[in-house]
C-alpha cells in the first residue's frame, strides 16, 4: 500500500450517530405535541434577549421552556429562570454546537407533557450548528444589526437552513451603516420562503409580529 493515500472522513460518522439520535429527538417531541424551536446566531446578537421578548409575548397561552447552549457559564440560563421559566443548561466545554445525545439529555430534566415550547439557544455561532439536527422543528436565524448587512453574503448556509430570519436590534439602525434593502434581498436570494421579522428585542417594536409567526406553529402541533 506504499504511496496510496487514504482519506478518512471523521465527520461523518459523527452526523450520522447525531442524526439517529434527531430522529429519536423528533420522535418524542411529536409524541408529546411539544414545538422546537433552534436559534441560531453569532455571539452579541441578542439570543437571550430576543428570547425573554418571545417568552413575554407568549407564556399567557404556551407553557415555554428553555434549553442554553453555551461553551462555558450559566448566565443567560439564570435570566431565563429569574423570570420564572424552565431553563436547562448546557456547557459544551468547548464545543462549538449543541448535538442531538446533548438536547436528548437535557429533556430528560424537563416535564414534557406540561410543555407546549421549548426554546433552544445554540452556542453563538454560524457555521457549526447548521450541520447538526437536533430533533427540532425549526431552525430560526437571528442577526443583528450591528453586525453588518453582509451576513447573508460570508454565512449562506445558516441563512439557507432557517424556517425564518429574525433582525434583532433595529432600534440601532440610525447609529450603523447598515443597508435593509440590501439586507432582505440577500436572504431573499438565499432562503425565498422564509420570512424576515425586524425588531428590538429591547424595545418590543416588531416582536408581535414575530411571535404571532411562532405561535401558529405552535398550535399546529398541539
Amino acid at each position: 500500500m506504499t504511496g496510496m493515500a487514504t482519506h478518512i472522513d471523521m465527520k461523518q460518522p459523527i452526523l450520522d450517530k447525531n442524526d439517529r439520535l434527531a430522529e429519536e429527538n423528533r420522535a418524542l417531541f411529536a409524541e408529546k405535541h411539544v414545538f422546537v424551536l433552534n436559534i441560531l446566531a453569532s455571539p452579541g446578537s441578542g439570543k437571550t434577549s430576543t428570547i425573554l421578548a418571545t417568552i413575554e409575548a407568549l407564556r399567557d397561552e404556551f407553557n415555554i421552556a428553555v434549553i442554553e447552549g453555551d461553551i462555558a457559564s450559566s448566565v443567560d440560563s439564570e435570566k431565563i429562570k429569574a423570570q420564572g421559566i424552565a431553563a436547562v443548561q448546557i456547557n459544551t466545554g468547548g464545543a462549538c454546537h449543541l448535538e442531538s445525545d446533548m438536547i436528548k439529555r437535557a429533556v430528560d430534566v424537563l416535564d414534557l407533557d406540561e410543555l407546549d415550547l421549548i426554546l433552544l439557544e445554540n452556542v453563538g455561532n454560524l457555521v457549526c450548528p447548521t450541520d447538526f439536527d437536533l430533533g427540532e422543528n425549526a431552525k430560526v436565524m437571528i442577526l443583528s444589526v450591528p453586525e453588518g448587512d453582509d451576513k447573508p453574503l460570508k454565512y449562506p448556509g445558516v441563512f439557507q437552513v432557517s424556517q425564518a430570519v429574525v433582525l434583532n436590534k433595529i432600534d440601532t439602525m440610525p447609529v450603523f451603516n447598515f443597508d435593509q434593502d440590501a439586507f432582505c434581498d440577500h436572504v431573499k436570494q438565499l432562503n425565498p420562503n422564509a420570512p424576515i421579522f425586524p425588531l428590538s428585542a429591547t424595545t418590543g417594536q416588531g416582536v408581535e409580529a414575530w411571535a404571532e409567526w411562532l405561535a401558529e406553529r405552535v398550535r399546529a402541533v398541539q
